[in-house]
């Protein structure tokens, strides 16, 4: 089997209270190969969202070992940490993070302005990309004359503007209703079945049934990893 995309070994991150140190994540272990489709499910303070935070480097580990497309997190400078999120992950948030003053366009190739890229380029590859996810004729529209569905699949364009080997979603479901839920995790196996490796957090079951893997945590381990029969796209 080809190297892991992710790999973490003996992962643990512990927050400090007024009570003490809080495990929140106790030293897990956990690989995942390009070209998977993986739902992290757990309870509310299970771990799931600590974790998906360390993968997405947005957090430090207080112990273990995080390795992404191979290199060890940990030992790399601000810069190469950067360059290493931007070519390797793509990020959805519940929130859709959209910038309500700036057309869809333009939040869609907002990451390749901090890449450099031309604005030629930009304009051209965010487009592209609007097409891809069925809306391009809303280009030069502003998010709030959209629906919701709408505006988390503008936030996957730009999570794919990069060319991401991996996505990270964290709850793209949760803001949204059952129908449109239904179309976001179809374009999510769609992405997937283009060899996008996705990594989703949720905590709705027929959500997860979605992914070809789920792993389940609880108090800050991992109790459960098995495959799954997903659904059709």
């Amino acid at each position: 089997m080809s190297q892991p995309v992710i790999r973490v070994v003996g992962l643990g991150k512990s927050y400090a209270t007024a009570a003490g140190l809080f495990p929140a994540l106790k030293g897990v272990n956990l690989e995942i190969h390009s070209g998977e489709y993986i739902a992290i499910m757990g309870p509310s303070g299970s771990g799931k969202s600590t974790f998906m935070n360390l993968l997405g480097c947005l957090d430090t580990p207080s112990q273990g070992d995080y390795f992404l497309a191979g290199e060890n997190v940990a030992q790399l400078d601000k810069d190469a940490l950067a360059r290493l999120r931007n070519r390797t992950l793509g990020f959805v948030f519940q929130g859709f993070n959209l910038l309500p003053r700036m057309s869809l366009q333009d939040n869609v190739a907002l990451p390749l302005v901090y890449a450099g890229i031309d604005k030629e380029t930009r304009r051209a590859t965010a487009r592209e990309l609007l097409v891809k996810v069925g809306l391009g004729q809303y280009a030069e529209s502003l998010p709030s004359r959209i629906s919701g569905g709408q505006q988390q699949r503008v936030a996957i364009a730009r999570a794919l503007v990069n060319q991401p080997r991996l996505i990270l979603a964290d709850e793209p479901t949760g803001n949204l209703d059952s129908h449109t839920s239904e179309e976001i995790m179809r374009l999510f196996g769609e992405l997937n079945a283009d060899g996008i490796t996705i990594v989703l957090v949720t905590h709705e079951p027929d959500i997860a049934q979605h992914a070809k893997r789920q792993v389940k945590f609880l108090d800050g381990e991992i109790v459960d990893d098995h495959l799954t029969e997903a659904q059709p796209c």
